[in-house]
């Protein structure tokens, strides 16, 4: 498996050698900055004609298909009318918090999204409380969804945010129990130290039950943290039109697009790299042919081939679910799917404990 750290350093010793290393430091920010952005555009661009490929399927119809091959230009096409659109402000809204809150959503999304191991060595926030880090900066987003709703002024934002706080706030203790599990199993918080207790097996094949549970667990309230189908109440547009980002337009309007595809993908990614491996080929015990050429796969295709498997699970559970009403929601999280994961988390414990794990 190539460790991109040998790129990494090399890189960083030649700057070194030219320049002050507070210099070479500053360059290597921007570009890594550079290079998170123009990734995270690229995600977002794929994730929605996924969605859209995907919803035709299970609709038994097309999706898009005029403009571009495929309707593959659809998108673009998309991006450069939000582009030009213009930036509305409400005139009894409170300018600052309503215009603050896109940022907060989209600085969360961005900061786990910067915790994602792509490939060993190519981590680019990778310390040894990364699981706390991840789940620390994926609660912003929730500050700026309730002052979207608040500073907006509007009945239908500010019921949604509420509903979306209310959600993301309860579903989180589920998704961080369900980490928790794996966290126990391994017995580290840093997601390449994860990765690297899977070399002999994934999380999900080594932890026996438990891990299966903690799996299916963080794969549902992940996707109610996401306020996707069937957890989508604080968009409902039936009856909230477009929930909280009801009074946005513009560039506003698209990091809260941008952030829902992109939270979903984020989602997707910290189960692949908990519970699928993460960068790990697939090994079989005994068929050291088949194993050799799974090494030949680079690490980064695993991850992310992992992470789009992952995705389409999401949005086949959003597309084959009817919408829930937010008591049956709360009460799904706090009668059954929390309860669910404290047990299993003992259960890992003790299993942990007596050695019954692989």
């Amino acid at each position: 498996m190539f460790d991109f750290s040998i790129v990494t350093n090399w890189v960083h010793s030649t700057l070194t050698s030219v320049m002050p290393e507070g210099w070479a430091v500053f360059i290597e920010c921007v570009v890594i900055a550079v290079w998170i952005i123009t990734l995270y555009a690229l995600l977002a661009i794929a994730l929605i004609y996924m969605e859209r490929k995907v919803c035709g399927f299970f609709q038994c119809r097309l999706g898009p298909n005029r403009v571009g091959k495929w309707g593959c230009f659809q998108v673009f096409a998309d991006v450069l009318k939000m582009l030009t659109k213009e930036i509305f402000n409400p005139k009894n809204a409170d300018q600052f918090l309503y215009n603050l809150a896109p940022f907060l959503v989209i600085i969360a999304s961005f900061l786990t999204f910067s915790c994602l191991p792509i490939n060993k060595g190519a981590s680019i926030l990778d310390f040894n409380v990364g699981v706390f880090f991840l789940l620390a900066a994926s609660s912003i987003g929730v500050l700026g969804i309730l002052l979207a709703g608040w500073g907006s002024n509007n009945k239908y934002s500010l019921i949604g945010a509420m509903r979306s706080g209310a959600q993301i706030v309860s579903y989180e203790l589920s998704a961080g129990l369900s980490i928790m599990t794996a966290v126990v199993l391994t017995g580290t918080m840093s997601f390449s130290g994860i990765i690297e207790y899977q070399a002999d097996g994934w999380l999900i094949f080594k932890g026996h039950i438990p891990a299966i549970i903690a799996f299916l667990t963080y794969l549902v309230a992940g996707n109610a943290e996401c306020n996707r189908g069937p957890f989508d109440l604080p968009e409902a547009e039936s009856e909230l039109t477009a929930g909280y980002h009801t009074e946005y337009s513009g560039m506003h309007f698209g990091f809260f697009y941008l952030a829902e595809y992109l939270n979903m993908f984020i989602i997707a990614a910290v189960a692949a790299t908990i519970f699928l491996g993460g960068w790990m080929p697939l090994h079989i015990g005994g068929l050291d042919g088949f194993n050799a050429v799974m090494d030949f796969i680079p690490g980064f295709v695993w991850y992310f081939a992992k992470a789009f498997f992952v995705v389409f699970l999401l949005m086949w559970i959003k597309w084959t679910f009817p919408r829930l009403r937010i008591d049956q929601l709360l009460s799904f999280e706090w009668k059954y799917l929390m309860p669910l994961c404290m047990a299993n988390l003992l259960l890992m414990t003790l299993m942990v404990v007596f050695g019954l794990h692989f």
